[in-house]
């Protein structure tokens, strides 16, 4: 039996250490809520807002949550553009990238807005808070997105953030976990 065998279930663990001080969460790709029911139970006092591009992943990520509505604010528009929508300190991101599972397989994220989306949202961080991204590098724009966040992520200075990449080593192709911590 595999305690731990994959990017998610890390991301989670990892996830479940920080949630219960969090005030402020961001769920920038909802998809179709999993990850927001996942922080809206761990994280009692936090409010999240969720984004997605997609109508369809809003509507099932507001159905899966519907017991959190009052703590939940759901955006219909990329997560470059959360600081039209957010202004506090973030305590917690979290990307789940890629394509909407049982849904179009041609809409993914994109390797450019995630990377302005990942900058923007490093400068509006909170001391201590943390950024997870799962990224899949078995289709062509999650390969090319996998990519250059470790490229990007790597360029991260030290003394301001904590990288750390888990990923299956004997598992071609399959998702990849980005873990950063602001140390200040």
């Amino acid at each position: 039996m595999q305690i731990i065998s994959n990017a998610i279930q890390v991301g989670h663990a990892l996830l479940g250490q920080c949630a219960a001080r969090a005030k402020i969460i961001v769920d920038a790709t909802c998809g179709n809520g999993f990850d927001t029911l996942f922080l809206a139970e761990l994280a009692p006092k936090a409010h999240i807002y969720a984004f997605d591009i997609q109508e369809a992943a809003i509507k099932a990520a507001k159905e899966r949550t519907r017991a959190y509505r009052d703590r939940i604010t759901f955006i219909e528009e990329s997560h470059s553009n959360f600081s039209a929508h957010v202004s506090e300190k973030i305590d917690i991101v979290t990307f789940n990238l890629g394509y909407l599972p049982h849904g179009d397989h041609a809409i993914t994220t994109l390797c450019d807005t995630t990377l302005e989306a990942l900058d923007l949202f490093l400068q509006q961080l909170s001391p201590h808070g943390v950024i997870s991204l799962t990224a899949y590098p078995g289709h062509a724009e999650g390969k090319k997105e996998y990519e250059k966040l470790r490229q990007r992520t790597g360029l991260l200075d030290k003394h301001h953030f904590t990288v750390g990449w888990y990923e299956l080593h004997n598992h071609q192709g399959a998702p990849a976990l980005c873990w950063i911590e602001k140390q200040e």
